[in-house]
């Protein structure tokens, strides 16, 4: 299924796909310092949600402060699972549901170069790769479907290869996250603070992130 993330100001945060409801819990962990209420449309293309699976989904939903959702779905199942829990269920066919993601989809920027500190709560993602010239404060989320480099601290949560990519990294000059995640392997920030001078990297290597120096090579 696909869900788009929006403020109560319809101002567009999001979309991403939700793969594995057994995984809920690190997938929306990202978006739980977020202290604005929000909002969540379900798009499930040829998807039979039962009402389990969504009362597990409606719970989460509710941890992470989305104060309403909707589900738009081209299989009856799904609408009467979402009707049974009170949810707000349309019935549309798979082309509709398309068009309707193609739309959001069309929002997303690529490539984003964001000037200055990323603070307590906000929150950065890009459809391609992300530049951050200035902090990122614990708090704040920054993700990307390619590349995120941090030219300043990163402190909060990183979240590079969005699209599932895994040879997409995280870069930064003081490399010290609540957490990172690459595609789908995650890592817990280190508890000792940086004691090097220089910037480093943060790849999957035998799908375990790693941390090593990033290093500039000079052509001759």
């Amino acid at each position: 299924m696909e869900i788009v993330l929006k403020n109560t100001k319809s101002k567009y945060l999001e979309i991403f796909s939700l793969l594995d409801l057994d995984n809920i819990h690190e997938t929306f962990n990202r978006f739980s310092s977020i202290k604005e209420p929000l909002e969540a449309k379900i798009f499930a293309v040829n998807e039979s949600i039962n009402s389990h699976e969504l009362a597990k989904l409606k719970t989460h939903f509710y941890k992470i402060n989305i104060c309403s959702f909707c589900i738009y779905s081209n299989k009856r199942e799904t609408i009467l699972s979402g009707k049974f829990l009170k949810i707000d269920s349309t019935f549309i066919s798979e082309q509709e549901i398309k068009n309707k993601l193609l739309i959001f989809d069309s929002k997303k920027k690529d490539d984003i170069l964001h000037n200055g500190t990323v603070r307590s709560g906000e929150r950065i993602s890009s459809n391609g790769n992300l530049c951050i010239i200035g902090d990122v404060n614990p708090g704040a989320i920054v993700s990307a479907k390619k590349n995120i480099y941090v030219w300043g601290k990163l402190l909060g949560i990183a979240f590079a290869g969005k699209s599932g990519n895994k040879n997409s990294s995280i870069t930064s000059l003081y490399l010290n996250p609540l957490q990172l995640r690459i595609a789908d392997v995650i890592a817990i920030g280190p508890k000792d603070k940086p004691k090097n001078c220089y910037p480093e990297i943060a790849v999957i290597d035998k799908q375990t992130i790693i941390i090593k120096p990033y290093i500039i090579e000079s052509k001759n």
